[in-house]
């Protein structure tokens, strides 16, 4: 690994554990095992360590999505057609990826840790949380179940009061189950519970 790149994991594994604001350069700098001048030659600041993870994260997420053939936000016409074609099982095992995604990988579970962590002492990660976590998911799903009414898998109704309504338990879940390893199996059946109420109440079409 790098030396840019170990700078990136040793950062965010001590923000995720101390906090952004409760680790210096310096920490960082000895975690990596370098002098605080050698940091200075691949970042010059704390905030530019911080943006970069950002960026990782948007580059992993971008990364996961395509690895599970999901289309972007600019293309809901198509995605819904995706999820549309899908039946209730597989909803179900496309839902636990993504769960597992942000539950399991490494990079993933430290970043919502280290904005958990944070967002109620530095304004700016608060709204990177807020941006990440609640409103571009809300947003993107309102728009997915909107399509995904207009081409009639879904039953009409609120698209927005639908996202949260599947968006909110799923998040709760990632929170419940964040520090508890040993309870996968638990966090897979309550996930699966959910998945299938989401889809009686809605009346998912069944691919």
């Amino acid at each position: 690994m790098k030396t840019r790149e170990r700078i990136i994991e040793e950062a965010l594994n001590l923000f995720s554990r101390k906090g952004y604001q409760g680790t210096s350069v310096k920490n960082i700098a000895e975690a990596v095992g370098i002098r605080d001048s050698s940091l200075y030659k691949h970042f010059r600041s704390k905030e530019e360590i911080f943006s970069t993870i950002v960026e990782e994260m948007s580059r992993r997420m971008e990364k996961m999505s395509q690895a599970l053939g999901l289309p972007g936000e600019k293309h809901m016409e198509a995605a819904a057609k995706v999820y549309g074609k899908l039946s209730v099982d597989g909803l179900l095992e496309l839902s636990r990826k993504i769960f597992l995604f942000y539950l399991k990988d490494e990079f993933a579970s430290r970043f919502r840790r280290m904005l958990t962590i944070e967002q109620y002492s530095d304004k700016r990660i608060y709204e990177v949380y807020r941006k990440i976590f609640m409103v571009d998911s809300i947003t993107y799903q309102t728009a997915l179940f909107q399509e995904m009414m207009r081409q009639r898998v879904f039953s009409e109704g609120d698209p927005a009061a639908m996202a949260m309504n599947f968006y909110a338990p799923i998040y709760f879940l990632l929170n419940k189950y964040d520090q508890m390893p040993g309870a996968e199996e638990e966090a897979m059946g309550e996930l699966e519970r959910h998945v299938r109420e989401f889809c009686r109440i809605y009346n998912c079409r069944k691919g």
